[in-house]
């Protein structure tokens, strides 16, 4: 029988202990924010709705970017067990020539101060202090010199549309190399831009239009508004003009005429690393080692063109298995957790990209939202690794990831 007793004072304090309130009110919701999609509904609340959904969405039915992500969710891990592990590991990497001090940088973003005024100053300045690269898109709204002034020291990486007018995107080429960006990302999966329906249905254009619904949803995200309107205004890297829809703009600028011609003459202009990005199948792969580019990145634009398009992490194994040992591969799309990022590098990826994910952090708190979304992957690669068993990147293997099948291709005719 349990013997009660009344509780003394003394002990019940002993048992009660407050925890110290934190006044600011950015640092308490990102303290609160303890996974990817935490920093997404942040960022929802924050951001207005036309902005938010550029960020958030993908292309026509959206299925590419919701297989992308199951495609993660359907994964089995393999744990070793008794290894008798040290307290940390060693999540460091070389990747394109240089060295990261995590398995994956932050992925080139459009209109990105549009999304937080700080925009890629924020992820710049983020990518260095974590010692992460960070890629600039040609669509970016920071300008190459002004990145490579906010982030001096660490890796810069650019990612290059050809252009219709050519001469843009080889100056754009050159102003790269001379700002000391040491790889380039040749991107091949635009040649026209995807049909993004959110931003249709939201009317978002650049810059934003003012609509009795854009004025609705800005009155309780007043702090938005008033960054946008008290800071400089935006600065593309390489669109002199804007007006107009995004893919208004995508399409007067991109050129569906792109071809292999025109990787060998950005080769010529840029003398760092030159890593294709946006191939989607094995064959294009191939021809792309054989050509000897320094690397590929396995990726369908986050979803954002071609609406069910090969999910990356589907193919990934296929290609490692294929073309791994003659060049460097990295993934992105549907990235949401650390827990994806160390499953990529299992089954053959040397890096990852993070885009999204970036965005998210970026909307719900500016430069400290990236920090938090750089904190949060950290602390979820090295926690999966620990529990799978290894110390290093490289100990990772096919062995510890199984792809549960969900979409089996039928036999073709």
């Amino acid at each position: 029988m349990v013997t009660r007793q009344a509780p003394k004072p003394r002990e019940l304090l002993e048992l009660m202990k407050f925890k110290k309130p934190e006044f600011n009110a950015k640092k308490r919701r990102l303290d609160a924010a303890l996974t990817i999609n935490d920093l997404r509904a942040i960022a929802k609340r924050r951001t207005p709705k036309a902005a938010f959904d550029y960020t958030d969405g993908s292309a026509d039915d959206e299925i590419s970017l919701a297989r992308a992500r199951q495609a993660f969710l359907d994964v089995e891990f393999s744990p070793s067990i008794l290894r008798g592990l040290p307290d940390t590991v060693d999540t460091s990497t070389e990747i394109f020539g240089g060295p990261s001090a995590l398995p994956f940088a932050i992925a080139p973003t459009g209109f990105t101060r549009l999304m937080q005024t700080e925009g890629e100053i924020a992820g710049a300045t983020a990518a260095a202090a974590a010692g992460i690269p960070f890629t600039l898109s040609t669509l970016g709204t920071t300008s190459i010199e002004k990145v490579k002034e906010a982030n001096p020291k660490g890796r810069n990486w650019f990612q290059l549309y050809v252009m219709r007018e050519r001469e843009i995107s080889y100056d754009l080429t050159r102003r790269a190399a001379r700002a000391g960006f040491d790889t380039l990302f040749f991107t091949v999966d635009t040649p026209v831009a995807g049909a993004r329906l959110r931003d249709k249905r939201n009317g978002f254009s650049i810059p934003p239009q003012l609509t009795l619904g854009t004025i609705a949803n800005a009155i309780p995200r007043p702090w938005w508004w008033w960054d946008f309107l008290t800071t400089p205004k935006l600065e593309f890297a390489s669109l002199t003009s804007t007006g107009g829809t995004v893919g208004e703009l995508l399409n007067a600028a991109m050129d569906p005429t792109i071809s292999f011609d025109d990787l060998t003459v950005i080769r010529e202009l840029f003398p760092g690393k030159i890593v294709v990005k946006g191939v989607q199948n094995l064959a294009d792969a191939k021809k792309l080692v054989d050509l000897g580019v320094d690397g590929i990145v396995l990726s369908n634009h986050g979803g954002r063109q071609l609406d069910r398009a090969p999910v990356p992490f589907h193919l990934l194994p296929e290609v490692v298995r294929e073309v791994g040992k003659d060049t460097a591969i990295a993934i992105d799309t549907g990235i949401m957790s650390g827990a994806d990022i160390v499953a990529s590098i299992a089954l053959g990826a040397k890096f990852t990209l993070v885009g999204r994910a970036y965005l998210y952090g970026l909307m719900a708190g500016g430069r400290e939202g990236v920090d938090r979304m750089i904190s949060i992957l950290r602390d979820q690669i090295e926690r999966t690794m620990k529990l799978l068993g290894v110390t290093t990147l490289d100990e990772l293997a096919p062995t510890h990831v199984t792809q549960l099948e969900r979409l089996v291709p039928r036999a073709k005719a």
